[in-house]
């Protein structure tokens, strides 16, 4: 039976069946759609407006991209869209970067990882000023190994300062800064849970590491960090009770730290993770997952939707945003990259673990020339151990200095940064060589932010395969120009996008005849 307007409302639009008038219709999300059978009652086309005379077979309320996502995550963290801007290191995830973002409605976090400390706590103090009282911006956490005292001190300054969320990254296991970020401030609400003043949002690609941050801190960390005077007992007690982090961000393929795996695989898993443990513990809150990894298009953004998340997390293609802190130089190849640009090579912080990192290989011999030195680490056990033979190129090609002289530049940086790892080179040599070429490893990524032509190839950027997917989406639109590239521009037209192929979906579970054109999205400049 048909629905009649009533008198006085705007007329009905009359229904459409072709597939122009299909496509059209599907992309006006912000308005109800009704499904509608044709005069024969086989041919489905969509009406707008008010319900249309004739048989309806069903309508879609307005979609918008503010309810793609967990609501509970824009609450959690005063935003209005379930997006974040990943942190990138180095600073290239810029101070102006996270302002920006939180201006925008949007959560963002400054990379910090790489930095040395009073970089760090000048970006902080930057942000502290700009964004003042502001849920929604953070800095990272970086799991630092080879440094914990630098990755304590950074956690100490962020809880200082009052840094609302703190981003956890490359954590294989916890760690007394990251428990101190998630235990320190907590107290009783008036409902008698747990209220967090500072919340973590934990990066993890491996099931055994989420159960790590879905599972209350360990008694053994919370008991040391409360003999240390770090936590009172009460944080300690209440910090038993809930989950380190409350937002868990399933990271897939990206660029930078990887393990390479497929977001529709690795999210299911961790979600499955998380719903096991949260009825272990019983935990009065739900626990969010996000996605990240992979995430430079809109089907891409509205696939990890659709997989559950709660929010996305979009990081690499953002080094191509005005904000970024990149040089021209590095943005433009970045901008050339295609899908298979990509490599894998060793990680500066993470050297002598033989952890990779995934890194643009498209205009850069940096993923070949990491790798020659990883190998050489492997295979001596100093640098005065390496054969004429191999050591001639590596300092005339990849180091563009001997082994000595690289050495004495090392010293200097370490002196300032941690004295204590010049005593222990000087003791192993093999470590000495570690920090040698590690010197490579970290300058090629200061190379590409401060743009130093001389040694362009060798420039490291991280990169993963969305970027080219991101650069053939916005070939020949609005984001095809640098300067049209901001970071907020880049996740509004994300967000729409998938908005648009979200209503699209819908409709094509209800049988309409979708032309292929209603599942595409042309970025445009949004307010």
């Amino acid at each position: 039976m048909s629905v009649l307007a009533a008198p006085g409302s705007p007329a009905a639009a009359p229904p459409v069946f072709s597939a122009e008038g299909i496509a059209a219709c599907a992309r006006r999300i912000r308005e109800p759609v009704h499904v509608v059978s044709g005069p024969d009652g086989r041919e489905l086309g969509l009406a707008t407006g008010p319900v249309p005379d004739g048989p309806v077979l069903g309508t879609l309320p307005p979609l918008y991209p503010e309810w793609l996502g967990g609501r509970t995550f824009c609450e959690a963290h005063g935003v209005r869209f379930p997006y974040v801007a990943g942190e990138m290191a180095n600073g290239i995830a810029t101070t102006g970067m996270v302002s920006a973002m939180a201006r925008a409605d949007m959560l963002g976090f400054f990379g910090a990882g790489g930095l040395a400390y009073p970089d760090v706590e000048r970006a902080v103090h930057t942000l502290v000023q700009e964004l003042g009282s502001r849920p929604n911006w953070g800095v990272n956490l970086i799991h630092s190994p080879a440094e914990p005292g630098l990755e304590r001190r950074v956690a100490e300054l962020l809880l200082h300062r009052g840094v609302p969320r703190i981003s956890a990254s490359a954590f294989m296991e916890l760690t007394p800064a990251v428990v101190l970020c998630a235990a320190r401030g907590l107290r009783r609400g008036a409902d008698g849970g747990v209220v967090r003043r500072t919340r973590v949002l934990a990066k993890v690609s491996r099931p055994e590491v989420a159960e790590r941050f879905l599972s209350p801190a360990p008694a053994a960390l919370l008991s040391s960090l409360v003999a240390q005077g770090a936590l009172t007992q009460e944080e300690s007690e209440l910090a038993a009770r809930v989950p380190v982090a409350e937002d868990i961000t399933v990271e897939a393929d990206s660029g930078g730290h990887t393990d390479n795996r497929p977001l529709s695989a690795l999210l299911p898993r961790i979600a499955l993770l998380r719903d096991v443990l949260c009825r272990r513990f019983g935990y009065r809150r739900p626990v969010r997952i996000g996605a990240a990894g992979g995430l430079g298009t809109p089907d891409a953004v509205a696939a990890a939707f659709a997989l559950g998340a709660s929010y996305v997390v979009v990081g690499s293609v953002n080094q191509t945003a005005v904000e970024a802190g990149l040089s021209d130089e590095a943005k433009a190849m970045l901008c050339d990259a295609d899908i298979a640009d990509v490599a894998m090579a060793p990680a500066a912080d993470m050297f002598e673990l033989g952890v990779k990192l995934q890194v643009l290989s498209r205009g850069t011999m940096f993923a070949q020339r990491a790798g020659r030195l990883h190998a050489a680490y492997r295979a001596h056990g100093s640098l005065d151990e390496i054969p004429a033979g191999l050591r001639v190129p590596i300092e005339r090609d990849v180091l563009r200095a001997s082994f000595d002289e690289i050495w004495q530049r090392t010293r200097t940086f370490w002196e300032q940064r941690d004295p204590a790892e010049i005593t222990r080179a000087e003791a192993d040599p093999k470590h000495r060589m570690a920090l040698v070429f590690r010197w490579y490893l970290g300058s090629s990524s200061r190379w590409a932010i401060t743009g130093d032509r001389s040694r362009r190839a060798d420039y490291q950027i991280w990169c993963g395969p969305a970027t080219g997917a991101f650069n053939r989406w916005a070939e020949g639109t609005v984001l095809a120009e640098p300067a049209n590239r901001s970071v907020v521009q880049i996740a509004l037209n994300l967000l729409e996008g998938a908005a648009v192929l979200t209503r699209a979906h819908q409709l094509r579970t209800y049988g309409v005849p979708l032309p292929p054109d209603a599942f595409t999205y042309t970025p445009c400049e949004l307010a």
